[in-house]
């Protein structure tokens, strides 16, 4: 068969496919703790370069307080990643706030959670992006900032074709800059305490006298508000935490143990890394300057003036640990091509989404989930212009709905399980639930009137989309159950009789079908109905497809293929028992159509006198809501075949629009 153009091009842009029968494939795609901290917890590291800079400045004058918040800061991170470490325990397949939610408190609690899961990622794509081009531009002549849309919308595309390439493959790439980006931090803050040594002890004396002061003159509750305004506001420092829970799939075997690792470099590095900066900011007493970040304005006064003989060291190094900075956001994007798609695989397993968000590529990536992200993420650029200041309102908010949802449902399992330690675990994931919401009510009370209400009417939308989408397709399941209830009785109609003897020459219907059940058997039927006493063999077809909701190993393939088979031997007893010889063939693939192609050309060279049939669903109204809810596998299949001379024909299965 001739490679297409097209092909050729792809598989330069993409790379070559990738065997999904391989025993070995799923080791070597699979993440071990070290490149899945780099791939899920760039987002949570990335946000130091604003999450304790909004944190520091809303405190105004009280900047002692930034002591507290630091102190706060690595609690809450701690805390939150531990309790996600006990989500990881009991959902060892994959616990993210979606599957956490919908099992433990309802389907509907559930979609609510996975819709603000999708919407928070096309924002950290977004605004991931969109800063870090900002920070590179900074860097070049003002006349290249006219541009700037234009460089942030090149390298989303960028991104969208090195995810498409394969999980491994992006993260490979990116992790020089990450690790270029945490070495020069932790230089950059241990440099900063350790020179300020001296005042540490002041430090400490400091914060209580003021923080004493300002009770005297302002109040309690007053001071109280202060610090807690500010957590609040550096709430974009723990999006990102329950990234692991959510990419379990991805990590190496056993994906437990390697995503409790996980959490432990994630938590310790992000605590560390926004804690050790707030108190930086507090002993050096930087200064905000128009134009810098705080993080810029640190690193400048601590380093900035260092020479080397006549070599300006301190302005080099200034400007690598800054460009650091903003090529850390292109990596903390990955956290949504990552994460975003598998969240809606799994919502396409419970039919939320359009089940073609199951579907993985040739590389064995589920790639129309990151298409779907990437090209949402760049609408939601084209619509605020690229501006950080727009889309860092937007942020933050869906994150801690999904978190408090999460930590609410471990709450009530705990409660509900009784099991060893459970007030120790009880109590984790409280503590997680009373901090989560906390920042949720304090960040939409401040953010909702300056834009966080737009994150929450796309979320609300999204959530309508996806119960329309539901209806549909639980309509659909209920026509399909009647149709099952009464072709059943068809196998007790059908007569035992022995299997014909194979005839080569005699006319063979070659039917494609899924499980054993009303569809098939409705469609194996009609062909007797349109052709009676025609076909005297029927052979009986399955591409059995590799998707996200099975695409858990090599175990899971075989389980696949054996179901397959079992289900195919179940329509060889049926057309036996009717009088007709049959056999069947099935396969597990990625790629149906290059196997279906493949398996026919092997049948027509068979059987002389083989019709392709395929069952199709049929709508009352057709239109792009229903294409786009249903494959058009079967008019695929009928251009191949028909393209090389093989008969086929589509057998109609209609759904009427007045079934509930």
């Amino acid at each position: 068969m001739a490679i297409r153009p097209w092909d050729r091009v792809k598989k330069i842009l993409l790379g070559g496919e990738k065997n999904v029968k391989d025993p070995g494939i799923f080791h070597k795609m699979a993440l071990i703790a070290f490149f899945a901290w780099v791939g899920l917890g760039a987002d949570g590291l990335s946000s130091s370069n604003y999450g304790p800079q909004e944190a520091f400045l809303s405190l105004g004058d009280h900047r002692h307080l930034a002591l507290y918040l630091a102190v706060m800061t690595a609690i809450t991170v701690i805390t939150i990643s531990l309790s996600y470490s006990q989500i990881i325990e009991l959902f060892p397949t994959g616990g993210g706030g979606y599957v956490v939610a919908t099992k433990l408190l309802g389907p509907i609690f559930g979609l609510v959670s996975g819709c603000a899961l999708i919407v928070d990622y096309m924002l950290t794509i977004s605004i991931s992006i969109s800063s870090g081009v900002e920070a590179v531009l900074s860097f070049l002549p003002p006349a290249y900032f006219q541009h700037k849309l234009t460089f942030i919308l090149l390298i989303t595309s960028l991104l969208i074709l090195l995810n498409l390439r394969g999980v491994k493959e992006s993260v490979a790439t990116l992790t020089p800059i990450f690790l270029l980006f945490f070495i020069s931090h932790v230089g950059v803050i241990l440099y900063g305490i350790f020179s300020h040594i001296s005042a540490t002890p002041s430090l400490f004396i400091d914060t209580i006298r003021e923080t004493r002061q300002g009770i005297q003159q302002l109040g309690f509750g007053t001071m109280a508000f202060i610090l807690l305004r500010g957590y609040s506001l550096g709430a974009g420092t723990y999006t990102g935490i329950e990234a692991v829970s959510n990419g379990l799939q991805i990590l190496r075997p056993p994906q437990v143990k390697t995503g409790k690792k996980t959490m432990i470099y994630m938590a310790a590095s992000l605590a560390f890394t926004a804690g050790g900066l707030l108190i930086c900011y507090l002993l050096t007493n930087v200064q905000h300057v128009a134009g810098k970040t705080l993080n810029a304005s640190l690193i400048e006064t601590l380093i900035g003036t260092w020479k080397i003989g006549g070599f300006p060291l301190g302005v080099w190094l200034l400007g690598i640990i800054l460009v650091s900075e903003g090529a850390i956001l292109f990596v903390a994007a990955q956290t949504g091509f990552i994460d975003g798609p598998r969240v809606l695989g799994n919502m396409a397993i419970d039919s939320w989404v359009p089940n073609r968000f199951m579907h993985l590529s040739e590389r064995l990536v589920v790639q129309n989930g990151i298409l779907f992200m990437g090209i949402a993420s760049i609408l939601i650029l084209i619509f605020t212009r690229g501006s950080v200041q727009v889309l860092i309102v937007m942020y933050s908010i869906n994150v801690f709905i999904t978190f408090s949802l999460s930590q609410l449902g471990m709450c009530l399992h705990w409660l509900k399980t009784p099991a060893p330690h459970r007030g120790k675990k009880l109590a984790i994931n409280l503590i997680g639930l009373l901090m989560s919401l906390s920042i949720l009510t304090v960040t939409i009370a401040i953010k909702f009137k300056e834009g966080g209400w737009i994150t929450l009417v796309i979320t609300l939308s999204f959530v309508a989309v996806c119960v329309l989408v539901r209806q549909h397709y639980n309509r659909v399941k209920d026509m399909m159950k009647r149709l099952d209830d009464i072709l059943a009785q068809v196998q007790q109609m059908a007569g035992k009789h022995a299997a014909p003897v194979w005839d080569k020459t005699a006319p063979t219907a070659v039917l494609f079908v899924r499980n054993f059940g009303g569809l098939g058997i409705h469609s194996f039927l009609n062909i007797h109905r349109i052709f009676p006493n025609y076909f005297k063999n029927f052979v009986f077809i399955s591409v059995g497809v590799v998707d996200w909701k099975n695409f858990k190993g090599a175990e899971e393939v075989k389980n696949l293929e054996s179901h397959i088979s079992g289900e195919l031997d179940k329509y060889v007893r049926l057309s036996n028992n009717f009088g007709f010889h049959a056999e069947s063939i099935h396969s597990v693939e990625v790629d149906t159509l290059a196997e279906v192609e493949a398996r026919c050309e092997e049948i027509q060279r068979k059987y002389n006198k083989a019709v392709f049939f395929v069952g199709k669903l049929v709508f009352e109204e057709e239109n792009i809501f229903t294409r786009l809810l249903h494959n058009q596998t079967a008019f695929s299949i009928q251009r191949i075949l028909q393209f090389k001379g093989i008969p086929s024909i589509v057998l109609p299965i209609r759904v009427i629009k007045t079934v509930k």
